[in-house]
């Protein structure tokens, strides 16, 4: 794919399910890497080790705040969804993973929302700091050349992967670790990294092919290729490079994605377990 600018076309991914990317997966955003050895030979020939660093200051801050909502929105929405089954403390009541999917993209929803990731995709996108200072100057950046409107772009991108995959990050998460738990029993270090580590590459096989039509979205206006829409996008990727452009970066993902959410889980876990107030026995 030939696109506006070589400097600003250099797109990247992310998601509450894997934290900060690096410059890599780039692999996504067009067709001038021939595979992940090419991408970071280019990468540090032409921007040295700095490079597999560009941009990451602003996601490693974020990340903690965008976990913190999306586990705080999903528990609540949980919540909400079962007030009627707290009584039971079995998993199998009618409707239970429904709740979990819909708790899950309703946090997925949340995240949406928020214009963080076109902010993340700009920063680690470009391969120097001549256009974007810093994410404050990005985003003052987008609001001059844009609008309000601009902090938005790709968000129909964005809310189609995140919705339906939120709901998926849950889902395989709830359902391994209650399979790999006994009854009765609160579950182990195992069944959580486990469970957790699934869930994360369950979640990106199916927004590996939305993320890439999103980052390529919002780069546009920012020296990358314009497209007028998803559907735009998806056709002129699949003619220029075939379906498997909705992969690209795929392998590496899901290589990644497991230890990250495996720890992500676990450490939810443990801090609502330390955090929450112990059941009051009844009388």
């Amino acid at each position: 794919m030939q696109c506006g600018s070589n400097r600003t076309n250099n797109n990247n991914k992310y998601g509450v399910c894997e934290g900060a990317g690096g410059p890599w997966v780039r692999l996504q955003a067009q067709s001038a890497y021939k595979g992940i050895f090419h991408c970071v030979a280019k990468t540090y020939a032409h921007e040295g080790l700095h490079g597999f660093f560009r941009g990451m200051a602003f996601p490693m801050l974020t990340t903690g705040i965008i976990n913190s909502v999306v586990f705080g929105c999903y528990s609540n929405a949980f919540a909400y969804l079962t007030q009627s089954q707290r009584s039971e403390r079995s998993q199998g009541y009618r409707g239970y993973n429904a709740h979990i999917f819909t708790a899950g993209c309703f946090a997925g929803l949340v995240l949406a929302c928020a214009p963080i990731d076109l902010v993340k995709v700009r920063l680690q996108g470009q391969t120097s700091a001549d256009r974007y200072r810093g994410p404050l100057h990005c985003v003052a950046v987008i609001l001059k050349e844009d609008g309000p409107r601009g902090l938005f772009r790709g968000g129909l991108a964005l809310a189609l992967r995140d919705i339906p995959c939120y709901g998926l990050y849950f889902l395989p998460y709830e359902v391994v670790k209650n399979t790999l738990t006994e009854s009765g029993r609160e579950p182990g270090t195992f069944a959580i990294l486990t469970a957790g580590g699934l869930a994360g590459v369950i979640t990106w096989a199916f927004a590996t092919p939305m993320d890439v039509v999103k980052a390529r979205l919002q780069m546009t206006g920012a020296g990358g290729r314009h497209y007028s829409g998803v559907l735009h996008c998806m056709r002129v990727s699949v003619r220029e490079e075939g379906v498997r452009v909705f992969f690209k970066g795929f392998l590496l993902n899901s290589v990644r994605a497991f230890p990250v959410n495996a720890v992500t889980f676990l450490s939810y876990e443990s801090l609502m377990k330390a955090l929450s107030p112990p059941a009051k026995p009844s009388v």
